[in-house]
């Protein structure tokens, strides 16, 4: 089994500060052995560490739509923000990759996904994964409605610390059975099984900070 945290940022968002080395050896201190790197916007950081770290590293990316945020995972290309809910799936899908929702129904950030659109998706059977555990989340009727919506849906369900300090990295992942690739992910994701815990809501100041020193 393996320990994965599949919402993890660094450098290369603009509101993370934290390079790529640190992560790698605070992963390896505390027994993380997968993460998916989902930088908002782009895969130049997880393109980066999945050359240099010795473990596991998915390909992800936080892409900003109209409607809120989407996911993709297992990537090859960037997908540029802004596009269409619609238009970022298929960018998703023609690169073989997995789309996953992140933060449902989180009330208090302004970038998750409207709720309609997701529930939509999942009905069109567009959704391969949902987060139903996020550190930075910080009410726990959002994670247990995330929880019955992947039931109700047979999506599986992931977790993530979404960090963007060091520290944060680890507060959720999912323990898993080892995996080859996409298909064997979400395979390997279903047998599961999620740990998380909330991160303090004062390392959003942190967040703040590193977009203001990011746009000076």
């Amino acid at each position: 089994m393996i320990k994965a945290d599949l919402h993890v940022h660094t450098e290369y968002s603009p509101d993370c500060n934290t390079p790529l080395a640190i992560i790698i050896d605070h992963c390896r201190e505390i027994g993380i052995d997968c993460l998916a790197v989902s930088d908002h916007n782009t895969i130049e950081g997880a393109l980066k560490m999945q050359d240099i770290a010795p473990f596991l590293v998915i390909v992800a990316e936080e892409i900003l739509t109209p409607r809120g945020e989407i996911m993709g995972m297992f990537l090859k290309e960037n997908i540029p923000a802004g596009l269409s809910v619609a238009a970022t799936i298929s960018r998703i899908r023609a690169q073989g990759g997995l789309v996953a929702v992140p933060h449902p129904f989180d009330r208090f950030r302004q970038s998750a996904l409207d709720s309609e659109i997701t529930r939509g998706l999942a009905e069109q059977g567009e959704i391969d994964i949902i987060e139903v555990f996020n550190s930075r989340t910080p009410l726990y009727s959002s994670s247990a409605r995330a929880e019955r919506f992947a039931k109700k849906y047979g999506i599986p369900g992931s977790a993530g610390s979404d960090a963007h300090t060091i520290r944060a990295i680890g507060n959720a992942y999912v323990e898993m059975p080892e995996f080859n690739g996409r298909e064997d992910f979400l395979n390997a994701l279903a047998e599961g099984t999620v740990f998380g815990r909330r991160t303090n809501p004062l390392v959003h100041i942190s967040s703040v900070l590193a977009r203001l020193k990011s746009k000076l």
